[in-house]
């Protein structure tokens, strides 16, 4: 399984793109940053994007993606989610009001509808464009899940935005093939009050997490930090002398 980092940032700037990762090049977790990091050919290529949770850091390139694969894409693609995001989707997002409703407009070149809309009941495993894909609930201000990701025996997890919580990790301890977490932090220690009413997480609250799941052989890929905060969150992540802890950056890639 290959990984690439599209969109890493809690926030965007010239250098920040926000969450946004894909799978062997097919399918995409979450939709910060697809198509402003990908060309117009690897986006047709896109076969699905499951998204974590309906905040508009992390659907807001399905806007773009969907107008361009409109055009040039000979499938439909599958967006999924649990149903609150599905439904926050239809009545906020593709309305025929803030951008047209692409899961009724059909693919220029035939072949079905540009956007294809996917139900994912959590914690049940469904297939996703070849991909065995899990939600997992976890802690946010509005219905956000973690997704797990497994195809040949390896699995990723991807924490989506999440404060502290604990079912995600009950069921990662059970995934086999795990290789690796994407997880979030965002803010610096001294705003933990802000983390905790926005449902996000500092170092400090991230280290009670890694208690939670003790393992050292998965490398957590940290993602999310706001740009404003950037040294603070590193350094005082960097403070936990934690290895499992890696900082990504736009443009990394990983073989799972």
């Amino acid at each position: 399984m290959e990984l690439k980092i599209l969109g890493c940032h809690g926030g965007e700037t010239s250098r920040h793109r926000t969450t946004s990762f894909l799978v062997d090049g097919r399918l995409a977790l979450d939709a910060g940053a697809t198509t402003s990091m990908l060309t117009l050919e690897e986006q047709m290529v896109l076969d699905a994007v499951v998204v974590s949770h309906a905040h508009l850091d992390h659907v807001r390139d399905l806007a773009s993606l969907a107008d361009n694969r409109c055009q040039g894409a000979d499938r439909p693609l599958v967006v999924a989610g649990t149903a609150a995001t599905i439904r926050a989707l239809k009545v906020h997002f593709f309305n025929n009001v803030l951008w047209p409703d692409f899961t009724n407009i059909p693919l220029v070149g035939g072949g079905g509808p540009t956007v294809r809309l996917e139900v994912l009941e959590p914690e049940v495993t469904q297939e996703i464009a070849g991909y065995l894909v899990q939600a997992v609930l976890v802690s946010h201000t509005i219905e956000s899940a973690g997704i797990v990701v497994s195809r040949d025996g390896t699995s990723l997890a991807f924490s989506g935005d999440t404060g502290p919580t604990e079912r995600f990790w009950e069921v990662l301890a059970a995934t086999p093939g795990l290789r690796a977490v994407l997880q979030e932090v965002s803010f610096p220690n001294e705003l933990e009050w802000l983390a905790k009413i926005s449902g996000h997480h500092t170092p400090s609250t991230l280290q009670r997490e890694l208690l939670k799941f003790p393992r050292k052989d998965i490398p957590w890929l940290m993602f999310h930090i706001k740009p404003t905060f950037q040294d603070r969150v590193e350094r005082e992540l960097s403070q936990l002398h934690e290895d499992r802890l890696e900082l990504l950056s736009l443009g990394d890639e990983f073989v799972l």
